[in-house]
């Protein structure tokens, strides 16, 4: 062990013992003092006053002073394996069995005769009281009666921290590894200014993250992780405003509206008026178009509340002022359905050049992968040359030789399925950086939205367009075949109707190259989730015989997909068993019924997209949850908050209290450490809003920060520069 000080950078091998170091970077990719301090512990035990064994009560927590007076170890009868039974007792001649199963080899320090203290939960079996698995701690042998004491209140009345743990590496290594850490740990300079600690009532770096590890009372512990949640909120929202500072201040091109352009034109010519929320929002990017800065933007909306109307018309405003805009689609389902419904939305506008265009229009382009050799050739050139004013497209557009004659406005579709590379190679073929306009129809709760969106002003559509018929959920659960039957039986009645619907499978089946998802809610060995190719051909020759019957998934060639969607589109086809992806951007109003087979296999923002793509038209839409999950589970109560409510950002909550919150600041895309260690964005909501403000007065006052050294490299620390790029691009 070190004699010298210890700070954050300090290696673990100069403080801890050498295998406990490697064992700490092998297993938990621990590395420096700083990277355990704030390894915080996940939970704490509570032992429970010392108790003697004759006041025990059946089920509270209990710790007692006992002496083992027998060891013995008996096979299991009704599995493989042994289990080690003690038998101990106090002073005052009251007994109490512990039992340990599968873990004889205790029997090698568990003697006859020796003390020591025992903790766990009192159960009953076959009217004698028991400790099953209990914790324990034995006494020295040789011990005074001072020594003892001190050791018996510090296990039964501490607060003991359970860690984050690998399976070489127990919780309570680690407990010992913090110990010795913090025997020479000198805390770092407080990042916080001392003004924001007193206005918000906070303590010390250096208690709080000696009181998070060792906690000496329940409020002190309380107090230590309030005051490291202000941590991370307070750099992740200095982050933000001060991206979004330097956003407004950097130089861009305004496209101003132009009197008489397309834009006008093409409202002229709609068939139906805007939404009051349309019209807004529409207003709000408008006025952002004009400004001599890049605009960065989120728009999200319920699924069908007409965002890809409000992203052309900002499109249109970038081509009237001499710009193009390009729209970027996560897959070529969604941006081949783009291309077209924005092709019909512009009819002759969007056709200049061509014998029937408007001579006042611009041209559309489509990009994507599967172009043939002579059509990309053909679809760049009016990309360079600024004939195609608007450009829609994958990934494609990203690669080299995709160059634009004057870039003004990117428009990100489901933003989340992009990576950051891929974002900010398409913003990098600006000559300035333009306008960017980030779409989602997947509603983001204001907490979430403020950590990880906060450098992007917001815009809402909540409203749904005139006609848009609701969407009617129902759960179809394992102990009611008989609503199964019904379910197919409702299917073909729409059908019979006149109108379409989609099957959902999670998995695709026998392609190559699926990996198929892994069981959720912790549940037993299941069955692998059902696949298209599996569960259409059951279809075809049972509930759904002589129906017209297409297959939809990412696998098929890009012609083939092509040709189902414009058959499915045109009416040809009555039933679409697919995957998810037709999660998005897939409209064809006539589809009135969706069953999704597996339901628990999806998550609650995703079966609400789903549902989305049913209801689109004058006809009521219906969703059927398909599920073997019973009763009682966290995937049926799910379900049943789906099936209960349309309200997105209601769901989007739920959502989120069942996914690793860490997972927002990228931790998944860049496979680093999550920085949100301590900080909930739903129950911290207060603690976040209030960071927003402290950061928003600091930055005002001092944008870069240099006249607090530490905060600044605080920031840096917690909101590396892989992340910080993350949440600018958002």
């Amino acid at each position: 062990m070190s004699e010298t000080r210890t700070t954050t950078g300090t290696p673990l091998e100069q403080v801890l013992k050498k295998n406990d170091a490697k064992a700490l970077a092998t297993h938990l990719d621990l590395h420096t003092a700083g990277d355990l301090i704030y390894h915080f512990p996940r939970r704490y035990d509570e032992r429970g006053e010392e108790t003697a064994i004759g006041g025990l009560q059946i089920g509270e927590q209990a710790t007692v002073l006992a002496q083992i007076q027998s060891v013995q170890v008996k096979p299991m009868r009704q599995r493989k394996g042994n289990i080690l039974e003690l038998t101990i007792g106090d002073d005052s001649g009251a007994t109490l069995t512990c039992t340990f199963f599968g873990q004889a080899w205790r029997e090698r320090e568990l003697k006859r005769g020796r003390w020591g203290l025992f903790a766990g939960k009192v159960s009953d079996f076959r009217g004698k009281r028991q400790l099953v698995s209990p914790a324990y701690q034995l006494l020295a042998v040789d011990a005074t009666q001072d020594e003892a004491a001190e050791e018996i209140e510090e296990f039964a009345g501490a607060l003991i921290p359970v860690y984050p743990a690998a399976q070489a590496v127990p919780t309570w290594v680690i407990a010992r590894c913090v110990r010795t850490l913090l025997e020479t740990f000198e805390p770092p300079a407080d990042p916080l200014p001392a003004t924001v600690r007193a206005k918000r009532n906070l303590g010390g770096i250096g208690t709080a993250l000696r009181e998070i590890h060792r906690p000496s009372s329940k409020e002190a512990l309380y107090a230590a992780k309030y005051r490291l949640k202000w941590d991370e909120a307070f750099a992740v929202q200095l982050t933000l405003v001060q991206r979004r500072a330097r956003a407004a201040a950097a130089p861009g091109r305004a496209r101003p509206r132009v009197e008489g352009g397309i834009l006008a034109k093409f409202d002229a010519s709609l068939p139906y008026e805007l939404t009051e929320g349309q019209a807004a929002v529409g207003e709000e990017i408008s006025r952002d178009l004009t400004q001599p800065h890049p605009m960065h933007r989120l728009l999200q909306g319920e699924v069908g509340s007409g965002k890809t109307l409000v992203s052309v018309r900002a499109m249109l405003q970038v081509v009237d002022s001499g710009g193009q805009a390009a729209l970027l689609a996560p897959t070529e389902v969604l941006a081949t359905q783009h291309y077209r419904s924005i092709s019909a939305q512009l009819g002759a506008l969007g056709r200049a050049g061509e014998i029937d265009g408007d001579p006042a229009g611009t041209q559309l382009t489509l990009v994507t992968g599967s172009l043939g050799a002579v059509a990309r050739r053909a679809a760049l050139a009016k990309v360079a040359d600024g004939t195609a004013g608007i450009v829609i497209g994958t990934h494609a557009l990203l690669y080299e030789g995709v160059d634009f004659h004057d870039l003004g406005l990117v428009v990100v579709d489901e933003q989340h399925r992009f990576g950051v590379e891929q974002r900010d190679a398409l913003r990098a073929k600006a000559a300035r950086p333009p306008h960017v306009l980030v779409m989602t129809a997947t509603p983001i709760p204001r907490t979430v939205a403020m950590t990880v969106y906060g450098d992007l002003e917001t815009s809402v559509l909540s409203q749904l367009p005139r006609g848009r018929s609701p969407i009617a959920s129902h759960v179809v659960p394992p102990e009611k075949p008989a609503f199964l039957d019904r379910a197919w039986r409702r299917l073909r009645e729409e059908v019979q109707a006149g109108h379409q619907a989609y099957v959902v499978c999670p998995r695709i089946g026998t392609a190559e190259g699926e990996e198929e998802e892994p069981p959720s809610d912790n549940e037993p060995a299941r069955r692998p989730p059902l696949a298209v190719l599996e569960v259409a051909p059951i279809l075809e020759e049972g509930p759904l015989h002589g129906l017209r019957i297409g297959i939809l998934h990412g696998k098929l060639p890009a012609d083939e997909k092509d040709a189902v969607m414009r058959k499915f589109a045109a009416g040809d086809l009555d039933v679409l068993v697919a995957t998810t992806v037709i999660e998005v951007g897939v409209d064809v109003p006539n589809s009135t019924v969706m069953v999704i087979m597996d339901a628990d296999r999806f998550g609650v923002s995703q079966l609400h997209q789903l549902r989305g793509r049913v209801g689109r038209g004058s006809a009521a839409g219906i969703c059927l949850l398909v599920t073997e999950s019973v009763e009682g589970t966290a995937a049926r109560e799910r379900l049943a908050a789906v099936a209960s409510t349309t309200d997105g950002f209601k769901l989007s909550e739920i959502d989120l209290e069942q996914r690793r919150e860490g997972d927002v600041l990228g931790a998944s895309q860049s496979g680093k450490h999550s920085h949100l260690r301590l900080l909930s964005l739903i129950s911290d909501a207060k603690l976040i809003t209030e960071a927003r403000s402290e950061a928003a007065d600091l930055v005002g006052d001092d944008p870069d920060l240099t006249k607090y050294p530490a905060l600044a490299a605080s920031v840096a620390a917690l909101v590396d520069e892989d992340r910080a790029e993350y949440l600018e691009k958002g």
